[in-house]
């Protein structure tokens, strides 16, 4: 009996579309990381990239549970001294950038070093309800339908 280690020239990455309107951030979080690092698959190899390509539309719309949207910080540094910089979860997602909860979120879930950077490159966030990637023909896949603690009402 052997241990099946894949090659990167033998994964096969597909394209997955999920719409994130309603669901709970850290819910879909865990099943992205999930599908980015492969561990789905039966091929899964912990030194290689073997996941798919995820593309995740309404970002804006996500959800928190319990008072995590006034409780919850998101903190950065500017890089001088003292430049600690705080906004709360609730202003993230009614600001600029929304996006930026689930991609922190994800990024915080694969593995630091150059093999996490490379799998985050495979993940798209937008906020609208369209993307760049019909070419690809993704995939839908259903998050709410997994479980129903994936989706929060309104």
């Amino acid at each position: 009996m052997k241990t099946y280690v894949a090659k990167p020239a033998e994964v096969e990455k597909k394209w997955l579309l999920i719409d994130a309107d309603g669901l709970v951030v850290g819910r879909l979080a865990a099943i992205i990381a999930n599908h980015l690092r492969g561990k789905h698959k039966t091929t899964y190899t912990p030194h290689v990239d073997c996941g798919d390509n995820v593309v995740v539309i309404n970002a804006e719309k996500v959800k928190f549970t319990g008072r995590k949207l006034t409780q919850k910080f998101y903190y950065r540094h500017t890089g001088y001294a003292g430049g600690i910089k705080e906004v709360r979860a609730d202003k993230q997602l009614g600001g600029r950038f929304p996006e930026r909860v689930l991609i922190k979120a994800v990024e915080r879930m694969v593995p630091r070093g150059p093999l996490g950077r490379q799998q985050m490159r495979n993940l798209r966030v937008y906020t609208g309800a369209t993307h760049p990637h019909e070419a690809q023909s993704p995939t839908v896949l259903d998050v709410a339908a997994m479980s129903s603690k994936n989706k929060r009402g309104a």
